[in-house]
């Protein structure tokens, strides 16, 4: 894929910041809009980055950063941290999404309590269908990014 110089800033934050994943969803969504598509074909990429951006700013120091490159066959949705570290992604059997727990005295009743951590990468990778990923450019960052094409659609839409 070959890099257009095209690029936006989309959104800087620290760990202080209030809210950065509501103001990574918007600032995607006015960025989608303003190249005419609009988020009903895109609702896949917002969510997707919202969960990139949460990932950044729980595991990562920052600052941070949202950006939207333009690549001859696709738009590049990248968020930055100050980690040069690739996460695992985590493989979960259907099975482990829920805890099963017997509550004490009634041992006949099983309760499914959904799993709350370690699923986020899992979402961005069902949302895009495999179209995301991780780059070290050298500098003392990462870079997770997710690609968008220039319809709007993420995943096997791609092709």
């Amino acid at each position: 894929m070959a890099l257009h110089p095209a690029s936006t800033l989309l959104l800087t934050w620290t760990e202080a910041t209030s809210a950065p994943t509501g103001s990574a969803r918007a600032a995607l969504r006015r960025a989608l809009a303003s190249l005419n598509l609009h988020e009903d074909g895109a609702s896949d990429a917002i969510l997707a980055v919202s969960e990139l951006v949460a990932n950044a700013t729980e595991h990562a120091p920052g600052p941070y950063e949202l950006e939207l490159r333009q690549t001859t066959r696709h738009l590049l949705c990248e968020v930055r941290d100050r980690d040069p570290r690739i996460p695992e992604v985590a493989k979960f059997p259907p099975e482990a999404l829920t805890e099963r727990s017997e509550p004490a005295g009634r041992p006949e009743t099983v309760e499914a309590t959904p799993r709350e951590r370690g699923r986020g990468l899992l979402i961005v990778d069902e949302l895009t269908g495999g179209a995301w990923g991780f780059r070290v450019p050298g500098d003392g960052t990462k870079v997770a990014w997710i690609a968008i094409s220039h319809s709007g659609s993420v995943g096997p839409r791609l092709t």
